[in-house]
């Protein structure tokens, strides 16, 4: 024999350690997990951010040399009504409600 001997008490300790470990674990994850989503979240908050200044200033950059430099007024309405048409478009979809989902993942309906 090796002389090592084991407890019923010591069997139960150790599994309650690993259980311990274990949901330790797992709620370190889902930390983990939602610190990510947020994360990426406020990466593409700023990307949209980054993206919207951009196009707006190319779109200022256009009209003000269409301005500057006067030509043909349709040049002008359409410099100038173009981008009204696609803001209005971005507004009114994003001020239109389609549906509300507040369900959560597995939920009854």
């Amino acid at each position: 024999m090796n002389g090592l001997t084991v407890t019923p008490t010591q069997i139960l300790a150790g599994a309650g350690v690993l259980l311990v470990l274990f949901w330790v674990w797992r709620a370190g994850s889902r930390r983990a997990k939602a610190a990510a989503e947020a994360a990426r979240s406020g990466a593409r908050l700023v990307s949209l951010v980054g993206r919207v200044l951009f196009n707006a200033s190319l779109i200022v950059a256009v009209q003000w040399v269409v301005i500057a430099h006067p030509g043909s007024p349709w040049l002008l309405v359409a410099v100038l009504a173009l981008p009204a048409l696609f803001a209005s478009y971005a507004l009114t979809r994003a001020m239109t409600v389609t549906t509300v989902d507040t369900r959560k993942r597995g939920g009854r309906r």
